[in-house]
């Protein structure tokens, strides 16, 4: 679901509705609070995208990114 480019991990998630994808959006700022990691984000509709970077690490992928890559995927598990 993820894809790496540009120094970026990216991927689109998509749900019922537009409270489906807010609620996922309300859940995912909790754990990016939490992680101190906050995601570049846009939501349009029922669409969510994500492109996540490490800003103090020169905007690259770090393990960082992926950890809350892993996290992002676990809450968008449970709208499946």
């Amino acid at each position: 679901m993820w894809t790496e480019s540009d120094n970026k991990l990216t991927a689109t998630f998509k749900f019922a509705n537009f409270i489906q994808a807010f609620t996922f959006m309300t859940e995912v700022a909790f754990h990016a609070e939490q992680q101190g990691h906050h995601p570049d984000w846009s939501n349009v509709y029922n669409t969510v995208e994500i492109r996540l970077s490490t800003h103090d690490a020169g905007d690259i992928v770090t393990d960082k990114d992926r950890q809350l890559a892993k996290i992002i995927d676990k809450v968008y598990e449970k709208f499946n």
